[in-house]
């Protein structure tokens, strides 16, 4: 398991919409890394990794920002959960890529690293 202390700590020095245009970008690279099936392990961290850092942004976000991450979130531990199956069959790991696209555009949104 990995220790995310350092990256807990580096992670927090950053405005939110920085650690939100992280967040991002983690689930691009969910969305990107899903096209090859010899990645499992790496976006299965990825996952991990996001879950982190929702909870280490959503309690300074805005009350309608954090209603979705906590959605997000729990989007995530579904994925993790069923994440056997999900990573076995094509077709449900190109569903949960598209997603993580969908959640990925949100979350930069929501950001206002844009605009």
């Amino acid at each position: 398991m990995r220790d995310y202390t350092a990256i807990h700590k580096r992670y927090l020095r950053d405005p939110l919409s920085i650690r939100l245009g992280g967040l991002a970008a983690n689930l691009a690279r969910i969305k990107s890394f899903s096209t090859l099936g010899q990645n499992d392990i790496l976006v299965n961290s990825l996952l991990d990794e996001s879950k982190y850092f929702i909870e280490w942004t959503a309690a300074e976000a805005e009350a309608e920002v954090t209603a979705e991450l906590v959605q997000l979130q729990i989007q995530l531990a579904r994925w993790q959960r069923k994440w056997p199956s999900i990573w076995a069959d094509a077709s449900q790991r190109l569903a949960m890529a598209e997603t993580a696209k969908h959640w990925s555009e949100r979350v930069l949104d929501l950001s206002g690293l844009l605009t």
